[in-house]
């Protein structure tokens, strides 16, 4: 499947109907009758009939892209007032104060709301976000639902899969993924809502049947500049023209203010029993199995396929999920335990007879670096060594945290490269060593290693044959960007590779 995924029929509307979806915008000069039959922001991907949003850019502005969008097929142009100055074009242009504000409402009008004839799920939080769904879309097939799941990994529609260009598409993408979804008889679509998305307007035009909320911690503060705005994007979910009720977890106080100030019914669960909440997660920790107790007395008791105790809650608010969608408890507790793999979260690598343990995850918040390290130390004995580094030209306040959080669980902290885009990599490194130094109880077990690939043989080669290399920061991705190109890279071969290295030359000193 393409990228752009489109349906093969669209009802289609006429410029004039489009325009009339729009209070107070002046008639366009042109043909009115015009058919309208897809809407994109992106000039590459114009299709004959399209409605081609020229919106403003941080490098340029999409009406200069105008006169191909016409010349590749589009009969109109949704733009700003800056817009129709630079698109020079004989189609009607559309002008509209924030044309990427009304843009989602336009293509849910162009594609036939197509929304309105499925169930809809959007989870949205710092972490979990991808876990949960995968979690729920899992639980969904084995009950014999028909799906689609959206989002940081992959796009689903039923049986064909296509990678993700971002959590969340652009909203002329997914209500034309979405009416794709209905022509493939999907009935229940479970997509990730990033805070960007949120913020940016790409889940315009659709009301979820049931959004869940997972937690909140430092992240995208490059974007939203403080945890307060993060918090506002995120709660931005949980009004009326997004979602119809809520499912929220209060373990933090982020979790608990959502559940005071969301303007739709929601229910709250919590796994410290001191915190009200609609329903209590209890276990023993480290356990998988758990009881989902609500405060009526009734109970589910259920069985996470994935380790850590942060993945009880994913696993929990999935299975509400599933209550609201109305699914009997019996089938919930059978569709749960049907298990589920996710792509690069908690992923474990065999490398094979007297090699060390080995596993990749996604991490790359503090508090998900935490989870998941404390999840792996609580199922071995031997030294777990970690490797993490941090994203360039993002949050930088939360690199010293990761390497802090780190330290306080692993072993050894090896600090190397993620994707440090434009930013020089040795000052990346040295904001995440600074936080383990921080605190560790012996800094000589946080080493520095430039290129992720040599850090990698060096955490291996630190482990030793019962140790375990937990890989962090990176999970499913498959490139690795530096100063703006994207090199094919992934953390599983990576290990592969390196662990090849150890066995042909098993008497190389760490140093």
């Amino acid at each position: 499947m393409s990228t752009h995924l489109r349906p093969s029929a669209v009802p289609g509307i006429t410029l004039r109907g489009l325009h009339a979806t729009l209070a107070g915008v002046p008639l366009p000069a042109g043909d009115l009758e015009v058919p309208i039959t897809g809407v994109t922001l992106d000039s590459r991907s114009v299709l004959p009939g399209d409605l081609y949003a020229a919106l403003p850019g941080a490098r340029a502005h999409g009406a200069s892209f105008a006169a191909s969008a016409v010349q590749a097929g589009a009969v109109a142009v949704l733009t700003d007032e800056r817009g129709r100055e630079l698109a020079d074009v004989q189609v009607p242009v559309l002008v509209v104060p924030d044309p990427r504000a009304c843009l989602g409402e336009l293509a849910a009008t162009i594609y036939g709301q197509p929304g309105r004839k499925l169930r809809t799920v959007g989870i949205t939080g710092t972490n979990g976000k991808t876990t949960t769904a995968y979690i729920l879309d899992a639980a969904l097939r084995a009950a014999s639902h028909v799906t689609g799941l959206i989002g940081t990994i992959e796009t689903r529609v039923a049986t064909e899969r296509v990678r993700s260009v971002r959590t969340t598409p652009e909203s002329p993408d997914l209500h034309a993924l979405l009416a794709l979804m209905v022509e493939r008889k999907v009935d229940v679509a479970t997509m990730e809502v990033s805070s960007h998305a949120l913020a940016l307007h790409r889940v315009d035009g659709l009301i979820f049947d049931v959004a869940l909320f997972t937690n909140l911690s430092q992240d995208h503060l490059d974007f939203h500049h403080t945890m307060q705005e993060y918090f506002e994007a995120k709660a931005g979910l949980f009004t009326a023209h997004r979602c119809r009720q809520g499912i929220i977890c209060v373990d933090d106080d982020w979790g608990q203010r959502l559940a005071e100030i969301a303007s739709v019914p929601v229910s709250t669960v919590s796994s410290d029993p001191a915190r009200a909440a609609d329903w209590h997660l209890l276990a023993e920790p480290g356990q998988s199995e758990f009881v989902l107790r609500a405060e009526s007395g009734e109970a589910l008791s259920l069985r996470s396929a994935l380790p850590g105790d942060f993945n009880r809650m994913n696993t929990a608010l999935a299975a509400l999920a599933l209550r609201v969608a109305g699914m009997s408890d019996e089938a919930i507790v059978a569709a749960i335990h049907a298990g589920v793999t996710v792509p690069g979260r908690a992923e474990r690598v065999d490398l094979g007879p007297g090699a060390p343990q080995a596993v990749i995850d996604f991490a790359h918040t503090p508090e998900a670096v935490a989870n998941v390290l404390a999840a792996l130390r609580a199922q071995m004995q031997g030294p777990l060594v970690a490797v993490l580094g941090a994203g360039g030209d993002r949050d930088a306040g939360k690199r010293e945290m990761m390497g802090a959080r780190a330290a306080q669980v692993a072993d050894e902290v090896v600090v190397t490269d993620d994707n440090p885009r434009e930013e020089d990599p040795e000052l990346i490194r040295a904001a995440v060593l600074r936080g383990a130094l921080g605190c560790a109880e012996e800094p000589a077990r946080c080493h520095q290693v430039a290129g992720r690939e040599a850090a990698i043989e060096y955490a291996l080669r630190l482990a030793g044959p019962n140790g375990l290399v937990a890989v962090l920061g990176k999970g499913h991705e498959d490139g690795q960007e530096i100063h703006g190109v994207v090199h094919p890279y992934n953390d599983r071969d990576a290990l592969t590779q390196a662990w090849a290295r150890c066995r042909r030359t098993p008497e190389r000193p760490i140093s």
